[in-house]
Formats: structure tokens, sequence, C-alpha cells
């Protein structure tokens, strides 16, 4: 796999640059950006994976969430610019969707064909349930329920302050986690079935690593702004509306490194690295994400408040729900994987048909 990759990046990358310059046609470049995007993802998720080995899972799986993050960012600060404002939204939509169900679906459901029962730390399950309750249930519903009582002017004053609560909260958060009471609630071997996290050594050394996610990161953002801008061609050409671009490929696109990496921690049994990626990528997105989304869009002519949708706000709320009741008895298997999954495809049929 890691081959195919390799040699989809050698050839998408140097055709992403020609076919910007010759102007070829939108939806063969999108096609293009999208795969050399992928590709590069991929590069990002080994990376982050030799640095988890190192660091431990918590670490690791924030270090392959921020990173996995970090391209879905660079393509909404471009698509701020360009001021699809309804694109970002979705895509930050698609991000919370994707995890809980997409990744966290196929993580549980491959994972548990191989292991009959997988567990994880239950006491990290409900930290994350109760940061995912307050991100999706207080920080996104409240700007909905006073907007239509307020001007766009308090709509966006209003953004700003939640978007500054939430930015304290997640790093008071991360401190909790990583500092104040790291390895408080550890439990015993939650990996004990097969798992074998602990023998495995790094692909790469750290500085290796490190230089990878580097020049990774620069070649995401030059294809990013070049993706950006076919989006709105595409859309008129395939039928699909700006809501389905940002929910369903923009954040599937943007979020490629820990898709690939959670899926393969948990069919490694590593199902606590696994969980945190899937998750601790969620409340990133809502938690730090979209915040610093909002405040960045004040220096571009489109401001972007953090009003969604009924239908994308629904949507992230029973995603929250169901990813709460099935994790927070610590253990996964197949079946659990199938019902993530089973709702994901739900709500995409719908958000097509919007």
């Amino acid at each position: 796999m890691n081959k195919i990759f390799t040699g989809i990046l050698a050839v998408g990358l140097p055709l992403s640059v020609v076919g910007s310059f010759m102007h070829w046609p939108n939806l063969i470049m999108f096609v293009i950006y999208c795969i050399t995007i992928i590709a590069l993802a991929s590069f990002m998720g080994r990376a982050t994976e030799s640095l988890a080995i190192v660091s431990g899972p918590r670490i690791g799986g924030l270090l392959n969430a921020t990173f996995g993050n970090a391209v879905e960012l660079i393509i909404s600060i471009f698509s701020l610019k360009a001021g699809l404002i309804g694109v970002v939204l979705a895509s930050l939509t698609g991000s919370v969707l994707g995890n809980l169900l997409l990744v966290a679906g196929l993580s549980f459901f491959l994972g548990g064909v191989k292991f009959k029962r997988q567990k994880f730390n239950v006491y990290d399950a409900r930290h994350n349930s109760a940061l995912l309750v307050f991100a999706v249930f207080i920080a996104f519903v409240i700007p909905e329920v006073f907007a239509g009582e307020l001007t766009v002017a308090k709509q966006m004053t209003l953004s700003v302050g939640v978007s500054i609560v939430l930015i304290v909260l997640y790093l008071l958060a991360l401190f909790f986690k990583l500092v104040t009471h790291r390895g408080v609630y550890h439990t015993e071997d939650s990996n004990a079935e097969g798992g074998h996290g602990s023998h495995e050594t790094p692909e790469w050394t750290k500085r290796k690593a490190i230089t990878v996610l580097g020049l990774a990161t620069v070649a995401v953002a030059y294809v990013s702004e070049n993706l950006v801008h076919t989006f709105e061609s595409v859309g008129h050409t395939l039928g699909w509306s700006e809501l389905f671009i940002g929910i369903i490929i923009v954040a599937i696109v943007g979020n490629a490194a820990e898709h690939a990496s959670a899926i393969l921690f948990a069919m490694k049994n590593q199902m606590d690295i696994a969980v945190e990626i899937a998750v601790g990528s969620t409340l990133q997105i809502a938690m730090f994400v979209a915040p610093v989304l909002v405040l960045i869009s004040l220096f571009f002519k489109k401001s972007m408040s953090l009003v969604f949708s009924l239908p994308e706000l629904v949507a992230m709320a029973v995603s929250v729900l169901l990813m709460i009741a099935i994790s927070n008895d610590g253990e996964s298997n197949w079946f659990e994987g199938i019902s993530l999954l089973a709702a994901y495809v739900i709500m995409g049929i719908g958000f097509y048909l919007l």
C-alpha cells in the first residue's frame, strides 16, 4: 500500500503543477488534486505513526489528529479566502460526521472482524464524551438558537466570543490529559488481546518523520489552494451542491491521514490510539479548528459566523449521541462499527439529496 501511495504521489504532484499552469479542465484537475492530497496525507499518517510509537497513544493520537486536521485547515483557509463560507461550514460538519461515524466505524468493524472483543480506555472515552456534548450541544447550538434574534454583526460577535471560549477550554483539556492527570485514569493493558503496540519499532526516525511532515504540509498547502478554485465548476458539472462537496468530498480528502492511521491501529488491536485519533480529531475540529477559522475569517472580506444549518446541527448531534452510546463502555466489536457506518451512509444520502 505504501508503494502505491508513493507511486501516486510521484505522478500526482507533477501533474498538479503542470495541469495548473496549462489550465487543464477543472474536473480533471479536481480528481488529480484530490488523489494527490490523499497520497500526501498517507505520508503524513506514516510520519505520525512513527512519532506515535515513540510518544505513546495519547500524544501519538494527538499528533496524528493535528497533522491530519492541518490538511483540512489549509483547505478551509483558502476556501474562506475565496468566500466559500458554506463549503467551510459543511466541511467542518463533514469532519465531525466522518471521524465519529466513518473513521470510528471502519476502525471498530475491521478491528472487530480480526479481534472479537476490543478494549480501550473507558475513562478517556467518558472524558471525551463530555467534551463532545459541550462542543456540539452548547457551543454550536447556542449561536443557532440566538441567530434569529440577532443582527449579522451581533451574530459575529457571539461567534467570536464562543470561539475564544472553545479554544481556551480545548487547551485546558489538553493540559488536563497530558500534564495534571496524565496516567491518573490508567487502565490495565486495554489491548491485551493480541495487541503488540509496545513492541513495534517506528518506520522512520524522529528527525525523518518531522521532515516528512513539514514537506508534506507545504505540498498540501499548494495543492489545496488550487483545489478550492475547482469547487464551483465541478459542483455545476456533476450537480453537486456546495453542502455535499463540503460534507463528503472535502471532509474525506482533508482527513485522509487519520482515516488510514486509525484503521491500521485498530487492525493491530491498538484501540487506545485508534479511538484517540477518531474522537480526538473530532474534538480538535469542533473546539480548535472551527473557532480558529472564525477568527481567521475576520481578516477576509466575508467573515464566517459559527452558525450551522439545521440539518448540519442535527446530523452532528445525532452522531455524538450514537458515538457516546457505543463507546462509553470502553469496548467495541464489528457490529458497533457497522452501526456507525450505516448512520454515515444514511446521512450522506440525505445531504446528497438536499
